[in-house]
């Protein structure tokens, strides 16, 4: 089913709130409603921050219909929003946020009538973590998306029939963007307008219905030996590697293999696996070919990257004779943690713009097999104690405005000089030995 036919045919339920059915007839009104309103707005592209799917669903109708971009910036930080405005002109949201944009609230308005023909040239724009620091524009078409929905219905389609689909990851990113939002439209499955946030809330789902549960590794390391978990026909992971204990552990628990996704926003889709055995290999979706161009570089080429060249991977593959492969690491400056991708060259960008600090360098910190970020900072002038503990008070809060809360900096050191090797690249050994000492 293309995007342009997910809000015909018969009326049935398309999305659940709560214990309300929200049904297909009333999200058509809906549309149609924001639609005009959109279309009466000066601009063409609108960011979209919404907590709830189903408005987020109509939002993003809504804009393709009225002949807008819909934009997502990854999180609604007012900040954020006001720091794009060269590329806004506008916000949709369901939430209160105090931007100097536009600002359209959703207010579950429905009108009567025709919808226009959905544009050939229907895109929308994702923003996703660079190596240089500075968030990266990738503009999604609406047949690149639809392309993706196809591969992932051949691949589970009949698999899913008779199931709701459930969520623990945002659809603000690509990956739920995908599996929450257009895949349950795309086969006509009703989807839970509101994301999962605790194990808890699994346990309370009704035990008649089947589930496909789209999560993250982060929540599944963290769900509960003992929960009465729902019956899934399907468990997606993605953002991040799942440990084979904790996809065991989810197995016993639901009785279903976890499936992982491998791809990234600017390539979309590339490869899954079943977690049904350590090491188990990853296998490119049909249309994906992988390339060696160096020996420790991989090109891809797909039908989801608009780029004729291809583009080269970030990541270092280690490829097996029968084609599958294996991930071997990363080279950019892109680390995860929980399943956040985080930008550790934003993260410096964001410090040296403060103006007491002259240098900064951010790394992971593993204390007790948890992670969080740590910082080397050199000053451009002398601080007492006590003028550093303010100061760092000061930091933070100033870092609350532009970074999500687990790329917050959690350790700090504070140094002369930020150590160098001979070559003047940064000495990561002596740098991470400023970490060997626990706060």
């Amino acid at each position: 089913m293309r995007v342009a036919d997910w809000l015909a045919g018969d009326d049935r339920e398309v999305a659940w709130r709560g214990d309300q059915p929200l049904m297909l007839s009333g999200m058509h009104r809906q549309v149609l409603a924001l639609t005009h309103r959109l279309t009466a707005q000066p601009g063409t592209h609108w960011a979209l921050c919404f907590d709830d799917s189903y408005r987020f669903c109509v939002a993003l109708l809504a804009c393709w219909y009225a002949g807008k971009t819909p934009v997502m910036p990854g999180h609604s930080r007012a900040a954020l929003l006001d720091e794009m405005q060269e590329q806004l002109d506008g916000v949709l949201c369901d939430m209160p946020l105090g931007v100097s944009l536009p600002l359209l609230m959703c207010d579950d308005a429905e009108a009567q009538g025709q919808l226009p023909p959905l544009p050939e040239s229907a895109a929308l724009v994702l923003f996703t973590s660079g190596s240089t620091g500075v968030p990266r524009q990738v503009v999604k078409p609406l047949a690149v998306m639809e392309q993706e929905t196809r591969w992932l219905s051949t691949l589970w389609g009949e698999s899913l029939r008779g199931c709701r689909v459930i969520a623990s990851v945002s659809h603000q990113h690509l990956y739920g963007l995908s599996f929450r939002l257009f895949l349950p439209m795309t086969l006509g499955l009703p989807f839970s307008a509101q994301p999962l946030f605790y194990g808890e809330q699994l346990a309370q789902l009704p035990r008649d219905c089947h589930y496909a549960f789209i999560s993250s590794p982060a929540f599944l390391s963290r769900l509960d030996s003992t929960l009465d978990a729902p019956a899934c026909e399907l468990i997606v992971s993605a953002g991040g590697t799942l440990r084979v204990s904790d996809a065991e552990q989810v197995r016993q628990r639901f009785g279903c293999q976890v499936s992982e996704i491998y791809g990234s926003t600017e390539t979309g889709i590339l490869a899954w696996r079943r977690c049904d055995r350590p090491d188990a290999p990853w296998r490119s979706f049909p249309e994906v070919r992988l390339e060696q161009v160096t020996p420790d570089r991989w090109q891809v080429w797909s039908p989801l990257i608009g780029d004729n060249n291809g583009l080269t991977l970030d990541d270092r593959l280690n490829m097996q004779p029968d084609g599958g492969f294996q991930l071997a690491g990363r080279h950019d400056r892109i680390v995860k943690i929980g399943d956040k991708r985080i930008s550790l060259s934003e993260i410096e960008r964001r410090l040296t713009d403060l103006p007491e600090i002259e240098d900064a360098v951010a790394l992971i910190v593993t204390r007790h097999d948890r992670q969080a970020i740590g910082v080397v900072l050199s000053l451009n002038s002398t601080l007492d104690e006590a003028a550093l503990h303010q100061r760092r008070q000061q930091w933070k809060r100033q870092l609350q405005r532009w970074l999500e809360p687990l790329a917050m900096p959690r350790y700090w050191r504070i140094v002369a000089t930020i150590p160098v090797t001979t070559q003047s690249k940064r000495a990561w050994p002596l740098i991470e030995e400023l970490f060997h000492v626990a706060d």
